[in-house]
């Protein structure tokens, strides 16, 4: 087969794949803005792009604006950013609903559910343009209202972000009520970083995200570095003030808005007198305090290479200089800093810009993780290039233009692959392109700290958000271009199509640029420049927000929901079914497999309680041939209640979409799943979800029943003790019935600080039980204690400890952040211990020890 008959049989599949199942077309959440496409086709453009992973057609249709251009890199950039947000979107819990991950595969320092706030802002500003805002209004709340979220674990801007998300879905009512705790937020960082001599606030570079930069590795800790005066979080809560400051008057509450607009002034007028170094003509971090390092000192309130090693050097320019324009911060006059970024002897570079200045003293091109000393980091490219969109649609300068702007977006387009498919992680070679040593296995993979999306909507094509129904466009394209289209767009409660067709041969809608505006010309101009138009007023109706739920998921890990599979592959979890999450490739690993039988598999999902749902989401695994995973021929779905089980529906599985199952609301207890193999091949399944109406009760039993282990409230059996209990931590915690596996969950049993080699945890039934299995939530923070490096398990037959006789261990080896199950020849005992041997640099500890009747 050539490689153009390919092309063609591949767009054919992706179309009928389309047709085929055009009556799954539900969009995530309920839009209020009917799909309007006015020039583009969204079954061509899908078709179009040969790299989907995620090829769920219908969610795209339904949930994203459509982007089409003559740079074709950087319109599929533009796709794949669209699939990478479903890598990452998670669906927390039916009381939270949705967030985002950073890393993919939530690492132990991450918040509830994978979160961390250090790209939250990024992340925000690209859900803005989903169609619907139940998604950014999620993820907004998350900050405030979710147990273990971390809003100010990194410098970051919230308010804004969400001020940002109000521009393009404006709901009033949902801001009077996240406002307070917005507010309580920013006087948290007051509280803690507020230097009131200086006007300003100070942070770490480490917890500006930015580890290992030139200003860190000269103080004591290389990696996190010393309070400083820095460009980012100052102008990061700059913003976050002036967003709260127009909640305030949005809500009706002038004192408090004029006291953050106050705030706000406060931290301009000392940003622009404190960091600014007319000698550099750059924004530059200045140091808090004395700082010393290699026998070098540096002086407190000096700027980077004021003084120390490197005194006098004229270098020391890093991109957080350009951070201020990311939220048109500066007054005019400090525009000279931008006549270093397009030359290749400070930033620019084939695949940069470089976060530091080429020839600094200190910049280094390192071959790992995680060094801010000149890798070309896609956080800070897209600060960069939101700064350099509002540089020329906001300020007169002459420093850059419009062409560079379009070929830095190119440049941060190409850079978006790994051989020939698209691709991001941490940080690249800006050189090369490459990411090796800054994408390790399971770590950054398809990495979601940056923003690209945005970049092309408000600055490639000029969307201008704000407030005000008057809206304006500015676009930034090169003036070769002959065509460009944004479709599909949903902008306060109106379908945007914004078109420039020079001769009117593309699109067959006339010559010139124009805007649509649900569906009908509202302006047009024979050239690109700047429009601005009236929104026409719209009418809500809040009735029509229906709140829906997934009753599935359990990011928690207690007893209900759980899932039960009669067959499970090694190196797979039943856990992975409802975590939240969804993707399909093989590395990282987000899946259940099961290996190829005849008998039917059945995977049993049990809610702990009644529930009313009226759809099944299933997302099939088919590695096509990378292993021996395929979809399976058929699958029979089935309801159990009161009544037994009910048959929903047989059908033939879709690989790497949603097949959604619906059906009359149904009040159910478990669900079921009867699936048939391909002959020779195994099965997988990366999510179940099973949804209904958001407002029912909804209480699962959690009573971890056949759980021998669990200490109930008010019980005094079973109890558990231990050889060593570190003084951070509480034994009974271990028996809790409570799962938290990073540090801020304080939920665990550990042997930290203990002098013992080995350490026991002993639980006491208080009377004799039957039992065959032991889970272990081992807890591992990465730093004093650590996954054990071995375990055994012992009984209590009436005079000594007796070590069971293990049938199953998985994994095999002790293993951090999930549960580890042992089974083994059933026994009957009133006791049972676990003997951790400690690694030689920790100790051992566990979350929940669970310990198993037989099922």
């Amino acid at each position: 087969m050539n490689a153009s008959t390919h092309r063609w049989l591949t767009a054919m599949v992706l179309i009928l794949g389309i047709r085929a199942f055009a009556q799954n077309d539900e969009p995530l959440v309920d839009s209020v803005v009917p799909q309007t496409f006015v020039v583009l086709n969204p079954e061509s453009e899908l078709a179009a792009q040969s790299f989907w992973d995620n090829r769920d057609f219908d969610w795209y249709r339904n949930n994203v604006p459509f982007f089409d251009c003559p740079d074709a890199k950087l319109k599929t950039t533009f796709y794949y950013r669209w699939e990478l947000l479903t890598k990452h979107l998670t669906y927390g819990s039916p009381r939270d609903g949705y967030t985002f991950t950073e890393f993919i595969d939530r690492p132990f320092w991450s918040g509830t559910y994978g979160a961390i706030s250090c790209p939250a802002g990024h992340q925000l500003y690209e859900a803005r343009w989903l169609r619907s805002p139940e998604v950014g209004l999620d993820f907004a709340r998350y900050w405030f209202r979710t147990e273990g979220a971390q809003p100010r674990n990194y410098s970051c801007w919230l308010a804004d972000g969400i001020w940002a998300l109000h521009h393009v879905h404006p709901d009033h009512a949902a801001i009077a009520d996240i406002l307070p705790d917005i507010v309580k937020n920013y006087e948290g960082w007051e509280d803690r970083h507020w230097v009131p001599e200086s006007g300003l606030f100070w942070q770490t570079g480490h917890d500006d995200g930015m580890e290992y930069n030139i200003n860190s590795r000269q103080t004591a800790d290389l990696v996190r570095g010393a309070p400083g005066l820095r460009p980012t979080l100052n102008s990061y809560l700059w913003a976050d003030a002036r967003a709260i400051a127009e909640m305030a008057r949005l809500g009706g509450k002038p004192e408090l808005a004029a006291e953050f607009q106050r705030k706000a002034s406060t931290i301009k007028d000392s940003l622009q007198k404190l960091l600014w170094d007319p000698d550099r003509t750059f924004f530059m971090q200045r140091y808090l305090r004395d700082e010393q390092r290699d026998g070098f000192n540096i002086q407190a309130g000096s700027f980077t290479h004021q003084t120390g090693q490197f005194a006098g050097s004229q270098h020391g320019r890093e991109l957080i200089g350009y951070v201020p324009w990311q939220f048109n911060l500066p007054d005019p006059g400090y525009e000279e800093a931008w006549k270093y970024l397009m030359d290749s002897d400070y930033f620019f570079a084939e695949y940069g810009p470089t976060t530091v200045e080429r020839h600094d003293p200190m910049f280094l091109l390192s071959p790992s993780c995680c060094w801010w000393s000149g890798q070309s980091w896609p956080y800070a490219t897209t600060q960069t290039l939101k700064a350099m969109a509002n540089l020329l649609q906001h300020y007169q300068q002459d420093y850059v233009s419009v062409e560079d702007y379009v070929k830095l977006l190119q440049v941060f387009a190409n850079t978006h692959r790994k051989g020939d498919r698209p691709y991001i992680a941490e940080a690249c070679h800006p050189d090369t392109g490459s990411w090796e040593g800054h994408d390790n296995y399971n770590h950054s993979e398809h990495y979601f700290h940056s923003g690209f999306i945005d970049l092309v909507i408000t600055g490639l094509v000029g969307v201008q958000t704000s407030s005000s129904n008057r809206w304006k466009i500015a676009p930034l394209v090169p003036t070769d271009w002959d065509y460009f289209a944004l479709d599909n767009l949903v902008y306060q409660h109106h379908a945007i199509s914004i078109v420039w067709d020079r001769d009117g041969t593309k699109y067959g809608k006339g010559n010139g640029l124009q805007v649509f505006i649900d569906g009908t010309l509202a302006a047009s101009s024979p050239k690109i420049e700047k429009i601005e138009v009236d929104l026409p007023p719209v009418t809500m109706d809040a009735s029509s927000k229906v709140r829906r739920a997934n009753f599935a998921v359990n990011n928690q890990l207690t007893e209900f929901p759980r899932v039960i599979a009669s067959s499970t592959a090694s190196e797979s979890r039943v856990e992975k079914l409802n975590d939240g999450n969804y993707w399909y490739h093989i590395h990282p690993p987000n899946r259940w497999t099961a290996e190829n039988q005849a008998a039917p598999i059945t995977v049993d999902l049990e809610f702990g309680c009644d529930v009313k749902i009226d759809e099944v989401r299933l997302y099939w695994l088919d590695d096509e041939g990378h292993s021996s995973v395929r979809t399976p021929q058929s699958v029979r779905l089935l309801l159990g209640g009161a009544e037994g089980w009910k048959e929903v529906t047989t059908s033939i599985p879709v690989a790497r979409k949603a097949n959604r199952h619906g059906f009359p609301i149904q009040q159910v207890s478990k669900i079921r799943l009867e699936i048939m193999s391909q002959p020779h091949s195994a099965v997988g399944l990366t999510e179940i979800e099973c949804w209904g109406p958001a407002d029912q009760p909804f209480a699962p039993l959690n009573a971890e029943t056949g759980n021998v282990a669990l200490r109930r409230k008010g019980e005094d059996y079973p109890k558990a003790s231990a050889s060593f209990t570190s003084r951070y931590d509480t034994v009974d915690e271990a028996i809790d019935g409570r799962v938290g596996f990073t540090p801020h969950a304080r939920n665990r049993w550990t042997s930290y600080e203990s002098p013992h080699d080995e350490d026991w945890l002993e639980v006491d039934f208080g009377e004799s039980k039957t039992i065959d299995r032991v889970e272990l939530g081992i807890y591992d923070d990465h730093g004093g204690v650590k996954a054990p490096h071995s375990y055994r398990i012992e009984s209590w037959d009436g005079s000594t400890w007796v070590a069971v006789s293990e049938t199953f261990r998985r994994p095999q080896e002790p293993t951090g952040g999930e549960m580890n199950e042992i089974n083994f020849a059933e026994i009957k005992t009133n006791k049972l211990r676990v003997i951790f041997r400690h690694r030689s640099d920790a100790k051992s500890g566990i979350t929940e020890m669970r310990v198993w009747e037989p099922r």
